[in-house]
């Protein structure tokens, strides 16, 4: 028998913390996983919904995921890495966040969507958070029905949300969203406000009903300890805003986000990287984390984003699957300091080759 279920020894949180303050170590904070990019499939509930149904809340028993939770979480007991793992409410198979703000949520072929709204603009400031609305409820007993099943031997998080322009483009659709700023400028800063305050209070209100380990916060989809209030932030569809445009109308909101938590943390995809220095500019952003897109640029491209930064000093967390040259080239190329790898893989064996090369 393991010495920890789910391999999370409490000694793992020092390499944690070496990892926030990018203290001296000869090598990074590592974890593998077999949970991929989509993880609908892995609950065996999930396998018999027809694709292009509607999800509703009364369809989710959350006590129909448990124990595909657990046995996701065992991999921990065999992987021998740094990783503490821990749950969400569906492992971030389902939107949670556009459910709760009126959008039909879709069941696609190995995903869950929530559809775009197209409402009137001023429609689109009424939104709010509802603690009776269904979606909020069911989110919020799912997290509680974890806490209650893992009785401190695993933590509990928020799930990924939707960020402030992507719940924009959610209520607005994609084409009005981005005119928006022009037609209407100052009715833009002000829902995008108000969607920043409503994403960032959805995860305070989570922590409210589950339990710290070791005294720090948790987020689960990357394995991520931190010994303060942690807030995954997002903002995928500024792909499509200019660097001006982000400065003016996002990067106030996003900093406003960010410094109501201690260890704030972005995620990104390599369709961003053309406005890493505007994120780079909100120094409340503690961490950045950036994908190893599946459809992305090859490695050697992302290479000096990586290293950008890493120079202004922020913690780096990358997420992605590696093949043994990509990952050789991967540490030859930045410092250990404040690194973090989180590498996808498909079986075990994919594990061995490369454990060796990050320095396990």
């Amino acid at each position: 028998m393991p010495a920890f279920s789910y391999g999370n020894d409490p000694a793992k949180v020092a390499r944690y913390r070496t990892f926030w303050s990018r203290s001296e170590t000869r090598r990074p904070l590592v974890a593998f996983t077999l949970t991929g990019w989509f993880p609908l499939n892995d609950f065996a509930v999930c396998r018999s919904w027809a694709p292009g149904s509607e999800l509703t809340p009364e369809r989710i028993d959350p006590a129909e995921f448990l124990d595909d939770h657990i046995r996701m979480l065992r991999e921990g007991e065999t992987m021998d890495d740094d990783a503490i793992r821990g749950a969400c409410p569906a492992q971030l198979a389902f939107p949670w966040l556009p459910g709760m703000l009126g959008a039909k949520v879709r069941i696609l072929p190995g995903s869950v969507v929530g559809e775009e709204r197209h409402v009137p603009l001023e429609e689109a400031l009424e939104v709010r958070l509802d603690p009776a609305n269904p979606w909020f409820r069911k989110y919020m007993q799912f997290g509680e029905a974890l806490a209650e099943r893992a009785q401190g031997a695993f933590p509990v998080s928020h799930a990924g949300e939707i960020g402030p322009t992507d719940l924009h483009a959610l209520l607005r659709g994609s084409t009005e969203s981005l005119l928006d700023p022009t037609d209407d400028p100052a009715a833009t800063a002000c829902l995008l406000e108000k969607l920043g305050v409503l994403f960032a209070e959805l995860t305070q209100e989570f922590w409210k009903r589950v339990p710290l380990l070791e005294g720090g916060y948790f987020d689960a989809q990357y394995c991520l300890w931190a010994p303060g209030s942690i807030m995954r932030m997002q903002e995928d569809a500024t792909a499509t805003y200019s660097p001006r445009l982000y400065r003016r109308f996002v990067q106030p909101v996003d900093r406003a986000i960010a410094r109501r938590f201690d260890n704030a943390f972005m995620h990104l995809h390599s369709t961003s990287m053309f406005l890493l220095d505007a994120f780079l500019e909100i120094a409340e952003i503690r961490c950045f984390e950036i994908n190893r897109d599946v459809l992305g640029p090859p490695l050697a491209a992302m290479i000096p984003h990586f290293q950008r930064v890493q120079r202004a000093g922020r913690p780096l967390l990358i997420r992605g699957s590696f093949s043994p040259e990509e990952m050789r080239l991967l540490m030859d190329s930045l410092d250990p300091r404040g690194l973090m790898t989180l590498i996808i893989v498909q079986s075990m064996r994919e594990v061995e080759p490369l454990r060796p090369l990050v320095g396990l």
